[in-house]
């Protein structure tokens, strides 16, 4: 029998016993900041990695960075706290909201003064298996650490400086304690920071989809079904997605992304005969890049509409209508874009498939408690 049919269930343990807090304080300062620290424990207790979710072929443990339990116990807080930005308003999780798949239900992001950003936050889950590490739509950050420190200096996002943080967090006696645990001194520096949220982001793990079972099962091994894992609709989606509308050509793998860059014809500005937004040529001054985005990844697509970059697009109809009629046609459009002979039936059945990718495993809400 092939093992974990099923996700297994998450672990969760305590690093320090609740007993013992007071001796790990640092500096001694007595019951108060104990007290403190064991409801923290206790309300975010570090979570042991899981094993291999169906739908994946490496478990997190296994991939070129692991991430370290302590360290994503502590990015959790981090990334929840609005003390990252300037007035305290804007947290990480602001605009990559776990209930949207770490995106947001708006086209473009709200930052700090209500000011709007020019782009939709992307989703990072699954992160920790993307074939290339870059991210932000344009590919500008070389990892997930970077990706953490952009959006705190940026003055449209959460508009602060990184040294103005650091010391912010690190006046925090209850941070500094659980900095210790995680990198076994208390000192607070924005690459720690970064880190811990890149940890904590690399654990969000979308699996066990009913797409992952339907392709993992097996009669001979696993037995007769009760009941088909995918609908015939959802089947027939399938088929197509991996066939005639050629989806596959960028939703590569089991992460459904190649973690390339493509015009898709989004933001034309036929008027003025230019991309609306440059895209990748910002980052790499490559001409052929105008206009070029990060492939997103589909798992818990159907939670992050409006879509593309812009968030242009409002529904999964809108962006297959978009795919169907080749994207708009710009001189660097991507060869990969064709005219698609696809029905509205068809079109029905691809949406019905990107339903079947709602998976589990990734989902998350803000700590009751922050480190003061």
């Amino acid at each position: 029998m092939r093992p974990f049919l099923f996700a297994p269930a998450l672990v969760i343990t305590l690093v320090v016993s609740l007993a013992l807090v007071s001796a790990c304080a640092p500096g001694g300062d007595g019951p108060a900041l104990s007290a403190d620290l064991a409801a923290l424990e206790s309300d975010n207790p570090v979570r042991a990695l899981p094993g291999r979710m169906v739908g994946h072929d490496l478990s997190l443990s296994e991939t070129t960075t692991p991430p370290d339990p302590q360290r994503a116990r502590l990015g959790r807080w981090l990334y929840f706290d609005g003390r990252l930005s300037a007035d305290g308003s804007i947290s990480c999780a602001t605009c990559h909201i776990p209930e949207h798949g770490f995106s947001e239900p708006t086209p473009v992001s709200t930052g700090i003064g209500g000011q709007l950003g020019a782009r939709k936050s992307p989703s990072f889950l699954n992160a920790a298996f993307a074939f290339y590490p870059e991210t932000f739509w344009d590919g500008r950050a070389a990892g997930l650490e970077e990706q953490a420190k952009g959006p705190i200096e940026n003055p449209i996002e959460m508009g602060e400086t990184h040294g103005a943080v650091v010391a912010r967090i690190a006046a925090s006696p209850t941070y500094a304690h659980f900095f210790e645990q995680a990198f076994g001194d208390p000192a607070v520096d924005i690459d720690r920071i970064a880190l811990a949220i890149a940890d904590y982001e690399r654990t969000r793990v979308s699996g066990n989809s009913a797409y992952d079972r339907f392709k993992e099962y097996d009669e001979e091994e696993d037995g007769p079904l009760a009941a088909p894992i995918l609908t015939p609709l959802q089947e027939r989606g399938h088929d197509l997605f991996f066939g005639d509308a050629l989806c596959a050509t960028c939703h590569v793998g089991n992460h459904f992304t190649d973690s390339k860059f493509h015009n898709l014809g989004v933001g034309w500005d036929a008027e003025n005969e230019t991309m609306a937004d440059p895209g990748r040529f910002e980052v790499t001054g490559v001409d052929a890049d105008r206009g070029a985005f990060k492939t997103p990844g589909l798992r818990e697509v159907t939670r992050r509409a409006p879509y593309m970059h812009d968030g242009s697009l409002a529904t999964l109809r809108d962006v297959m209508d978009h795919y169907v009629k080749g994207g708009e046609e710009n001189p660097w459009l991507s060869p990969k874009m064709e005219i698609l002979d696809l029905t509205e039936a068809d079109i029905d059945a691809l949406v019905a498939f990107m339903q079947a990718l709602e998976g589990e495993g990734f989902m998350d809400t803000a700590p009751g408690l922050l480190p003061e």
